[in-house]
């Protein structure tokens, strides 16, 4: 499968090209950056901006799906969106944000964020919010745990939909690489649809 990584050197980005292509796919790592992109025969590193989606839509062309793994705050939804469907691409799926979920009082995790992180969360609720009027995208969103960071390959994760998931100890965590295998089972074997999920222990 060809898949294209709209930041495709970040901390996520880079994980999801490394499980992509543990699983045979070729990846098209797309930054600003892409001198950082992860080197091997089957990567091929093209420089885009996602505030630029004239010029992105060219990059995306020809594969089969595109992932959004950049900031919220840095990605107007509507930028990714139009760059997809001028590129004839019919699955997106977005590397999403916590905040939208619902925690234990079934209040949504972004009310009791600090005021210093409401603006990238608050751009990516809005993001989710655009793609649910999306008609015409086969799209996911996958919102990590609260908390997202380096870590193991465990492979043992659990699957859920709005509500935050945490651990026996109540700790809600993910670690970048069973988030990487979360996001490419779902590429491989779609099961969320013009849907949101999320992945926690």
């Amino acid at each position: 499968m060809k898949i294209a990584i709209v930041g495709g050197t970040g901390n996520i980005g880079t994980r999801l090209t490394r499980e992509a292509l543990s699983r045979g796919h070729s990846v098209t790592a797309i930054s600003r950056h892409p001198e950082k992109a992860h080197k091997d025969a089957k990567v091929t590193a093209k420089k885009g901006d996602v505030t630029d989606p004239g010029a992105l839509a060219p990059l995306l062309s020809g594969h089969d799906v595109v992932i959004s793994a950049v900031r919220f705050s840095e990605s107007p939804a509507e930028n990714i969106i139009d760059a997809a469907k001028s590129a004839g691409v019919k699955r997106l799926l977005v590397v999403g944000g916590a905040a939208s979920l619902r925690g234990a009082d079934g209040k949504l995790v972004f009310e009791s964020l600090p005021e210093a992180w409401r603006g990238e969360a608050g751009a990516g609720i809005a993001f989710l919010d655009k793609l649910k009027g999306e008609g015409a995208l086969d799209w996911t969103f996958l919102s990590p745990s609260a908390l997202i960071g380096p870590g193991e390959r465990t492979g043992k994760f659990r699957l859920g939909l709005e509500q935050l998931l945490t651990d026996a100890s109540g700790k809600s965590h993910i670690s970048y690489e069973d988030y990487a295998i979360a996001m490419i089972d779902e590429v491989e074997k779609p099961k969320h649809a013009r849907k949101r999920f999320t992945v926690g222990y």
